[in-house]
């Protein structure tokens, strides 16, 4: 009973956890969502746009997202495809009715239109809103211009929530990311320590590269959210927060996933010895070894544990800096020492020498991208400006329709 108790609590706290991290309001997200979905409706049933015009509330739920800038490109696109639709449709109806085969030229139409506007995700929007309009034969017209109103009301009313409403911004989540990343690679190096000052055999390798592995997530998660973060300055009124702290975000993530790379290669390294002395050998690393190897991965954690810090300062992160400093130098002179140790000669040992080499080049490694992790960014940053992908789509879609309409004509 005690087992399954604890697996409730474990799982409750994995879907707690995120809701609970500094930077975020639980439900803020499903109330304004809510909320645009609301007011679209309300907005659009006092225009008249139709009698129920719950295609408002539907765009609406459909184009507020986690960043002001995905919110602002759901809701162009939406609108883009649902008006390319509605214009198929209406040039369609106003000639043929519906029949299987003005159904079939709308929905080919409809989908290369949407692919030369590239809609990405809302590229099926153009030939489902030509189907209804095509669909009501007579009276495609009105319904054609209630269905565009529709859409315009509920976008323009989920990007004015979204920026009225506590603009979402993830800096501080990122920030949070990338501190738990550290902790993370700190205590990993912390418990390698242990490991190796009680022993190491093949089993035991074979174990702690799989666990380095592991560690790939926590970087691609810390990666997503500093990505999300970078977004959310885009368009957002409270963009400067993210701008201020994303020099320093940035180097350490960069800094991090090499620490990442060279964990997992001294890893490998003391994966490969294991396999090159004999099985019947109770340990591969004598003792002396083993415990000023252990002392170079203390000093390790102790550097990783002010990385943390450095990511999570309010001010200059100076005084940070100069501890991660004070713990890099204990790092190289542990690394002396175990250098010491492992000297071997090339020509009466080469396979030693070879891997013990690998060795020491994973650690001196690891201490340089610690020390690039929290070094002091030197330039600023501002998002990356829109990009003109879908103006110059349009752009190409008019002039083919231009350069058609002059060879009917039979101009130049």
């Amino acid at each position: 009973m005690s087992g399954f108790a604890g697996w409730v609590g474990a799982r409750l706290g994995g879907l707690v956890r995120p809701l609970l991290r500094r930077g975020r309001r639980p439900g803020l997200r499903t109330a304004k969502t809510t909320l645009a979905a609301v007011l679209s409706f309300v907005l659009a049933q006092r225009l008249g746009t139709s009698a129920e015009p719950i295609l408002a509330s539907l765009t609406a739920l459909l184009v507020v997202q986690l960043t002001m800038y995905q919110t602002l490109a759901q809701g162009v696109q939406r609108v883009v495809s649902v008006a390319a639709g509605v214009l198929v449709a209406v040039a369609v109806a106003s000639f043929v009715g519906l029949t299987w085969w003005s159904l079939g030229a709308v929905v080919a139409s409809s989908l290369l239109i949407g692919r030369m506007l590239r809609l990405g995700p809302q590229l099926l929007e153009v030939p489902i809103s030509a189907m209804l309009v095509l669909a009501l034969g007579s009276a495609a017209d009105d319904a054609a211009l209630g269905r565009v109103y529709e859409t315009l009301i509920g976008a323009a009313v989920a990007v004015l929530v979204n920026v009225a409403i506590a603009p979402p911004l993830y800096a501080q989540p990122a920030s949070d990311a990338l501190s738990e990343l550290s902790d993370r690679m700190a205590s990993f190096a912390h418990d390698l320590a242990a490991e190796l000052r009680s022993g190491w055999t093949r089993a035991t390798a074979d174990r702690w590269l799989a666990r380095a592995r592991d560690l790939r997530a926590e970087v691609a998660r810390a990666d997503e959210t500093l990505g999300r973060a970078e977004e959310s300055a885009r368009f957002n009124p409270r963009g400067g927060v993210a701008r201020l702290v994303q020099p320093r975000l940035r180097t350490a993530l960069t800094g991090l996933e090499l620490c990442y790379v060279s964990l997992r290669s001294l890893c490998r390294a003391l994966l490969d010895r294991a396999y090159f002395v004999p099985v019947e050998e109770d340990t591969v690393y004598a003792g002396d070894v083993r415990t000023a190897l252990a002392d170079v991965l203390d000093c390790t954690h102790d550097a990783l544990c002010h990385v943390a810090d450095v990511i999570t300062a309010s001010g200059s992160a100076d005084p940070e800096r100069a501890e991660v400093g004070v713990a890099l130098v204990h790092l190289q002179l542990r690394r002396d020492h175990l250098s010491s140790l492992l000297l071997v000669d090339p020509h009466a040992d080469a396979g030693a020498w070879e891997q013990h080499g690998a060795l020491l080049s994973a650690v001196d490694r690891l201490r340089v991208e610690v020390e690039a992790a929290v070094r002091a960014p030197t330039a600023d940053w501002r998002p990356p400006p829109v990009t003109e992908r879908q103006r110059q789509a349009v752009r190409r879609l008019v002039d083919a329709r231009a350069a058609q309409r002059r060879s009917r004509r039979g101009r130049p």
